[in-house]
């Protein structure tokens, strides 16, 4: 089994969340049930992400060099309900066990595996709220006639450039490759040119004077 325990920066001087703490929770349980345990720490790694020891351990338990994954807490696995249940579905994916000491969720199980799967539908629950919540959201803006995505990168001198270029006719390509050749930076700040990037640009500029047209 592979072990992980994890602190943040702040959980640092918090002997409860420490990683002797948590180590200790995880050796006394494999050796009440006859585990071997191979450790993975990330000291000062958020709970939001999926940090450099943990992405290695769950690499590994994908490449079925380990049998899964014991965790002290599930906010050492993770902050995020729907990240735990995504490493949760893929633990069920993969066929290798999960363990996670606080909550009572442990793959070996059938009663484990049923909590597991109210954590995973809890999750999804979660996923389609968002969702609702961003569609409605976008949905209000479209109707107050506000921008919809990321603000502009582009200065008003090559956006009305690229404007004048495509419809004198030039393929999107062909603007590309005259940018380009003039070293004018993209709007990632690259020197190179996508004729998809120059497409959603000028799409982008068209749909807002069209949106202030009819306003």
């Amino acid at each position: 089994m592979f072990a992980y325990t994890r602190v943040s920066t702040e959980d640092q001087a918090d002997k409860r969340n420490g990683l002797e703490a948590q180590r200790a929770a995880i050796d006394a349980e494999a050796k009440r049930r006859g585990w071997d345990v191979e450790h993975f720490a990330d000291e000062g790694g958020s709970g939001k992400n999926i940090n450099p020891k943990l992405a290695e351990a769950l690499e590994l338990l994908a490449l079925g060099q380990g049998e899964g994954l014991i965790v002290a807490k599930l906010d050492r696995l993770s902050r995020s309900i729907i990240h735990a249940a995504t490493i949760i579905e893929c633990a069920q994916k993969q066929g290798w066990s999960l363990v996670l000491l606080d909550l009572g969720v442990d793959l070996t199980t059938a009663a484990g595996r049923m909590f597991a799967m109210n954590l995973v539908n809890y999750a999804q629950y979660e996923r389609e709220l968002i969702s609702e919540r961003t569609k409605a959201a976008l949905a209000a803006k479209r109707a107050r006639g506000e921008r919809i995505g990321r603000p502009r990168l582009v200065h008003a001198g090559l956006l009305r450039r690229i404007v004048m270029d495509r419809q004198a006719g030039l393929s999107y390509a062909r603007i590309a490759n005259a940018l380009e050749a003039e070293c004018i930076l993209s709007p990632a700040g690259r020197p190179n040119w996508q004729s998809s990037t120059v497409r959603r640009i000028y799409q982008s500029a068209t749909a807002t004077t069209e949106m202030e047209k009819t306003a």
